[in-house]
């Protein structure tokens, strides 16, 4: 790889953890869902400082080529991603349905209040 490469993966990544950095500042990411990118992009930072750690790694894991190691680190990183976002919109469905049911509960007794107002005067 030339070195040109070399210095964009390591501007990619610092620039995904700046951005990943910002946005937890901002409040605009909570911690549990910047973890992964957070590992992603230092994951990301090694490799770009340290080539060798990624053909090291390949040869460890059994990998031919290390491309295909990043390929299968990048989809499995999305993919916890995906499980982490499903479980947590299951969690916030439960919790809508909940509160429209509290609410529609809440609507009917200050319907049953009102007529029992209505009735007494």
């Amino acid at each position: 790889m030339s070195v040109t490469s070399y210095i964009f993966g390591i501007l990619a990544a610092l620039m995904t953890l700046g951005v990943v950095i910002e946005m937890l500042r901002r409040r605009r990411l909570r911690e549990r869902h910047a973890i992964w990118w957070l590992i992603a992009g230092v994951l990301a930072l090694i490799v770009g400082i340290f080539p060798a750690v990624l053909d090291w790694a390949a040869n460890l894991v059994g990998v031919g080529a290390p491309t295909n190691l990043v390929f299968f680190v990048s989809i499995a990183v999305l993919f916890l991603v995906c499980i982490q976002h499903s479980a947590e919109l299951t969690d916030l469905e439960s919790k809508t349905r909940t509160l429209a049911e509290e609410s529609a509960l809440q609507d009917m007794r200050i319907r049953e209040l009102e007529q029992n107002s209505e009735i007494s005067r």
